[in-house]
C-alpha cells in the first residue's frame, strides 16, 4: 500500500519539477508535451465514461469544441477572465452534453455512433451561426493564458504547468470516484443494469451524470486549447482527431486504469512525432498503427498492465533466486 502511494506521489514530482527543469528550454519539445497533454485528458475523459459510464463515445470532439468556444467567446464578447471563461467552458460542454442524452436509450455502437453525429451537428451550427461564432473565418486573437504572481502562464512552461494540473486533476476525481458507493453503482451496472434497476439503482441518471462529467472535463480541456494557440475555428475545434487520437491514447496505454489514457498519450504523441515522423515525414501514422495493432495483440489490457506484470514478473523471479541461493 505505501509503494502504491508513494510511485504516483514520485510521479507527479517528476511530473512538475523534473520535466520543465530538463526540457524547459527545448519549446519544441515542452509544445508537443503540451499537446499530448492536451490529447492525455480527453483520453481520461472518455475512458472515465467508459469504465463508470459503461458508453463508448465517438464525438468527444463535440464536446471539445463547445468548450474551446465558449470560453473564446466569453473572453473576447463579455469580457471574462481566462481561468472562469475555462470553467464555464467545461460547464457549457455539460450543458451541450444534455442535448445528447436522448441516445442514452441507445446502447453500444449506436450510442457511440449517435454521439458521433451530435458532434457533425455542432461543427455545422458553428459554421452556420456567424453572427456569434465568426463563422467558417474562426475566431483570431483569442485572449493568452494570463500571468499569476509574475508567471507568465502563455508561455511554453507555464501552459504546461496548467495542462498538467487540469489532466492530474481529473484523474484524480476518476481515481475517486471509482472508489465511491457511486463508482461501485456505476461498476455492477455494466453486466446486470437491469438487475440494479431492481434493486433501486437510478442507472439512467448516474450515466447522464457520467457523461456530464466526461463532457466537463473535455471541455476545460477544449477551452485551454483555444487559450493557448490563441485561434479557433469549426473544423479545428469539432475535428475528429480530438476523438480517435485519444480513444487510440487511452486503449494503447490501458483504458480500464487511471494512469494508463495519459501514459498512452505521452508514448504514443510523442514517439510518433519525435521518432516515427522524422524517419517517415509522410505516412507516419501507419508505424504509429502498426505499433497500436501489436500493442493489442501483445497486451489486450495495455501497456501499464503490461508494465505492471513485467516488474511483478522480475520481482518474483529475482526473489525465487535469493530464496535458492539461501
Amino acid at each position: 500500500m505505501r509503494a502504491n502511494g508513494i510511485l504516483p506521489a514520485v510521479a507527479v514530482i517528476a511530473l512538475y519539477l523534473l520535466v520543465p527543469a530538463a526540457l524547459g528550454h527545448v519549446d519544441y519539445v515542452m509544445s508537443l508535451i503540451v499537446a499530448a497533454l492536451t490529447i492525455g485528458g480527453i483520453a481520461v475523459a472518455w475512458a472515465m465514461l467508459g469504465n463508470l459510464g459503461g458508453m463508448v463515445s465517438f464525438g468527444h470532439a463535440a464536446f471539445f469544441g463547445v468548450g474551446a468556444y465558449v470560453s473564446a467567446l466569453l473572453t473576447l464578447d463579455a469580457g471574462w477572465p481566462v481561468f472562469p471563461a475555462m470553467l464555464a467552458g467545461g460547464a457549457g460542454a455539460a450543458i451541450a452534453s444534455v442535448v445528447t442524452m436522448p441516445a442514452l436509450r441507445l446502447r453500444g455502437p449506436y450510442f457511440a455512433l449517435s454521439i458521433l453525429a451530435f458532434a457533425h451537428i455542432f461543427r455545422i451550427l458553428a459554421t452556420e451561426l456567424e453572427s456569434i461564432t465568426r463563422g467558417a473565418g474562426g475566431i483570431l486573437s483569442i485572449p493568452v493564458l494570463p500571468t499569476v504572481a509574475g508567471f507568465d502562464l502563455s508561455s511554453k512552461i507555464g501552459s504546461y504547468y496548467v495542462i498538467l494540473t487540469i489532466v492530474l486533476m481529473a484523474m484524480a476525481g476518476y481515481a475517486w470516484l471509482r472508489r465511491s458507493t457511486v463508482g461501485l453503482a456505476l461498476l455492477a451496472m455494466h453486466d446486470t443494469e437491469d438487475a440494479t434497476k431492481v434493486v433501486g439503482v437510478p442507472s439512467t441518471r448516474l450515466k447522464a451524470m457520467m457523461l456530464a462529467l466526461s463532457a466537463f472535463i473535455t471541455g476545460v480541456v477544449g477551452a485551454f486549447n483555444a487559450h493557448q494557440i490563441n485561434f479557433l475555428d469549426p473544423d479545428y475545434a469539432f475535428s475528429g482527431l480530438w476523438t480517435v487520437l485519444p480513444i487510440v491514447a487511452a486503449i494503447f496505454g490501458g483504458y480500464r486504469t487511471i494512469s494508463g489514457p495519459l501514459v498512452g498519450a505521452l508514448v504514443i504523441y510523442l514517439v510518433d512525432q519525435l521518432v516515427f515522423k522524422s524517419f517517415l515525414p509522410h505516412g507516419h501514422e501507419i508505424i504509429l498503427g502498426a505499433l497500436l495493432v501489436a500493442m493489442i495483440v501483445l497486451s489486450p489490457t495495455g501497456l501499464v498492465p503490461l508494465v505492471r506484470q513485467t516488474v511483478t514478473l522480475v520481482r518474483q523471479t529475482v526473489t525465487r533466486g535469493h530464496h535458492a541461493a539461501a
